[in-house]
């Protein structure tokens, strides 16, 4: 019988887009973007089990070359993906749904309530269910889900190597005055 693991599962896109849009307000530059490596290494340490990290992209008629070469190179499986409409969406739904019969943990890395339903199948307290993303942006219907446990990429999982310009609440025994003198 194959070792329980977990499998992290990336939503590139809908990261990038959040903090570019939502955070930055313009184009992430590539120093600006999450340390990709820190998500595999963080759910191993979390988890104390092997971890399968599949990247979804939406490459269409052209496969980025150096972003897979670079996946592949710190672990992740990319999973290069063309079609219609949102296609990135539709594999990560597919994949949690096939998961639904595997002994294996499962971490979404996306905001987007697309994945709700799907989750929500997997929360059936046989197995740790996660989501990482920035907390002010992940779907609220995720809150709601039994034993799901929602982890910040920044503040939780230290993906970034500076601080990002977030406006968020702050529990008072994590206040440090000297952050905003």
């Amino acid at each position: 019988m194959a070792e329980r693991m977990t499998y992290l599962l990336v939503d590139g896109e809908n990261i990038d887009a959040t903090l570019g849009t939502s955070i930055l307000g313009r184009r992430p530059r590539p120093e600006e973007r999450p340390r990709w490596d820190r998500l595999l290494e963080w759910a191993e340490r979390s988890f104390d089990q092997e971890v399968t990290g599949l990247f979804y992209l939406a490459a269409s008629t052209e496969l980025p070359t150096s972003f897979v070469q670079a996946l592949l190179a710190i672990g992740f499986r990319p999973i290069p993906l063309s079609g219609e409409g949102k296609i990135v969406d539709i594999a990560i739904q597919r994949t949690a749904e096939a998961l639904v019969d595997r002994d294996a943990d499962v971490v979404l890395v996306s905001h987007d309530g697309d994945f709700v339903d799907q989750v929500s199948a997997l929360c059936d307290g046989s197995r740790q269910v996660g989501v990482i993303g920035f907390t002010e942006f992940v779907n609220a219907q995720f809150r709601n889900l039994p034993g799901l446990r929602i982890f910040d990429l920044e503040y939780d999982l230290g993906a970034f190597n500076t601080p990002l310009p977030r406006v968020r609440i702050i529990p008072i025994d994590q206040f440090d005055p000297l952050e905003f003198l």
